[in-house]
């Protein structure tokens, strides 16, 4: 970290602030410039607060040199993290992990028709939505726990593990008995109470990114669960806020590279919520799966025009079964399989 003083500060301003420093335990090297004095700290810098050192008034910039996450960087853990849900194992050159199911669980007879056509058409994991984060109040909210006990049947048939979306923490018990994976949908990726208290439980957790979230809140978001005590967290970019409107949102394929770069984590791509649009989902899958995700989460659904939400963005089952057919293909290419 390195701490710009302003030219004229006084001596004894600049010692205060060096031992202030010290008494945290970094070392302090002093740089003389001509413009202004530049302090270098050495040491875990993690826990210093930016802006109370830019409270002061003789201090220009404060600039980190390391990344302010710890747990998360690949700097700190070189090797990819693998996590395992069951038999599945998600990251570090795994099989391709392709995730399916409806947005909204609407009954248990129709949760179980769709697991049962996701895993024919090879993927490994069923998606569903029981508590259901809506923007208008007035939209459907989801089955809630007879939801969840819907998809717990689905599984019991299938054999699948669930991924679900926790919207809060007085449910979180009925998560860790029921659901494989926890997800933490974008409106609460920086619920941080809530990923305090997920970081306490012993189950993987899928941190979708924030709408508007730059990619550092994203992977801080992640370090809150990380040093909570939780290692299985599992990335899931569903698409940002742009200003384009003829898509849903904007899928930032790019970040795929810039996580493995950054990261040991692995990360999921969500192209129906990025896109909102069923007739573009495989085409951001097949992107996706080339720029080295580890897996896919798709929605879908035997009647999108009758589905209590999200209809316009599910691919029917025989079109699932296809783009589970592309996929494989590009991923053999890339020495991948699913």
């Amino acid at each position: 970290m390195i701490i710009s003083l302003k030219k004229h500060t006084p001596e004894i301003e600049k010692q205060k602030l060096i031992t202030d420093l010290e008494n945290q335990d970094f070392q302090i090297t002093i740089i003389e410039g001509v413009h202004m004095t530049l302090l270098a700290l050495t040491g875990d810098t993690i826990k210093v607060d930016d802006k109370r050192i830019l409270a002061n008034p003789w201090v220009i910039e404060v600039r980190r040199m390391d990344v302010p996450y710890k747990l998360v960087s690949r700097y700190v853990h070189p090797e990819d993290t693998i996590i395992e849900v069951g038999d599945v194992k998600i990251g570090a050159g795994q099989p391709l992990v392709i995730i399916g199911g409806p947005c909204s669980v609407e009954g248990d007879e129709m949760m179980c028709r769709l697991a049962q056509d996701v895993k024919d058409a090879g993927g490994k994991m069923m998606r569903g939505g029981a508590y259901k984060p809506r923007t208008s109040p007035y939209a459907f909210q989801g089955m809630q726990t007879e939801g969840i006990q819907c998809m717990v049947h689905a599984k019991e048939l299938t054999g699948m593990p669930i991924v679900s979306e926790l919207m809060s923490i007085d449910k979180i018990d009925e998560f860790v008995k029921n659901v494989d994976v926890i997800q933490v949908g974008a409106r609460n990726m920086q619920n941080f109470e809530l990923l305090k208290a997920l970081g306490k439980v012993n189950k993987p957790i899928l941190l979708k990114r924030g709408m508007a979230n730059t990619i550092e809140e994203w992977l801080m978001s992640a370090e809150y669960i990380m040093a909570n005590g939780n290692p299985n967290v599992i990335l899931c970019e569903r698409g940002i806020r742009t200003f384009e409107t003829l898509t849903r949102n904007t899928l930032d394929v790019s970040v795929i590279p810039i996580i493995k770069e950054r990261t040991h984590l692995p990360i999921i791509i969500d192209p129906s919520h990025a896109t909102g649009d069923w007739k573009l989902v495989e085409a951001m899958s097949l992107a996706a799966v080339a720029a080295g995700c580890d897996g896919l989460m798709i929605e879908v659904h035997d009647q999108p025009e009758c589905a209590w939400s999200d209809g316009s963005q599910s691919l029917k089952p025989e079109k699932f079964k296809t783009l589970v057919e592309k996929v494989k293909k590009v991923a053999e290419v890339l020495g991948r399989s699913i």
